[in-house]
């Protein structure tokens, strides 16, 4: 090209992608506002989005499982609970980064969060929905007709995560009792002796089928530990006291222990 034709090229006016621009670094890197000057208050926040950060990704990759597991893919299901597993490792671990924070450090500006509490996050909400949940209660507490209330009930309104494992199981030539895999996916599912027979049958197989069965076994024990990490944080940081935003705190969490999300997996393990 001449010298007159560059003269007249038009400019490029798309700026190159950069390390920066790929991942909104200066939208991530400016989203943090502590509403005092204590030092520790941006570490309270940071690790509050990075939770946030986590659950989507949770719940992207449980998106994934439920529809692999509906098309009875074994391969794909383990590398996807390998990979929801790992997080919830990181999940677990980050608590002992806030806890590097003492009771007294936490109080200096505790006072600046108000009514905000993590007792809000609306995509834990949505991922006990995912995993099973189906209390009512979990969302009405958000606007009607918002965003985050739709979507906690449109994960209710949906089939659970052991719903899909059940397809998975039918699909491998399981016999699933029918009414299980027809069930109102949107009310509460009770244990099965029933289905618990099969899933010894499962057990007794030894195949693919019974390694993803543990997989989810992990997995729920997996959020028991975070839950009582969680808790145990907690009282060492603010004792007895009730949560901000009114919330009961470590009460509350206490009662959410040891409460599986897949009871029918836990009752096989005595009859192995």
């Amino acid at each position: 090209m001449t010298e007159r034709n560059l003269a007249d090229a038009p400019a490029n006016t798309t700026a190159a992608l950069t390390y920066t621009s790929y991942l909104s670094l200066d939208d991530v890197l400016t989203a943090q506002h502590p509403r005092s000057d204590e030092h520790d208050e941006l570490l309270f926040i940071v690790i509050h989005q990075v939770y946030e950060l986590w659950f989507k990704q949770l719940l992207h990759e449980l998106a994934r499982l439920q529809e692999v597991l509906s098309h009875g893919d074994t391969a794909l299901a383990t590398r996807t609970l390998r990979r929801i597993l790992t997080v919830f490792k990181v999940i677990v671990a980050q608590i002992d980064v806030l806890e590097t924070m003492t009771p007294r450090q936490f109080t200096s500006f505790r006072a600046r969060l108000d009514a905000s509490s993590g007792f809000q996050s609306s995509q834990f909400r949505e991922l006990e929905a995912v995993l099973g949940r189906r209390d009512r209660q979990a969302f009405a507490h958000y606007p009607e007709g918002g965003e985050q209330r739709e979507r906690i009930a449109a994960a209710m309104s949906r089939p659970s995560l052991f719903d899909s494992f059940l397809t998975y199981l039918a699909a491998h030539d399981y016999p699933v009792p029918v009414e299980l895999l027809k069930r109102d996916v949107g009310e509460h599912a009770e244990p099965s002796p029933e289905l618990q027979q099969v899933l010894l049958s499962v057990y007794a197989d030894d195949g693919g089928p019974s390694t993803v069965a543990e997989y989810l076994v992990d997995l729920d024990e997996g959020l028991q530990e975070w839950r009582y990490r969680h808790v145990k944080m907690v009282e060492r940081t603010i004792g007895g006291k009730p949560g901000t935003g009114g919330s009961d705190g470590a009460a509350y969490l206490r009662g959410t222990l040891f409460s599986p999300v897949f009871p029918d997996l836990w009752a096989v393990r005595s009859s192995l």
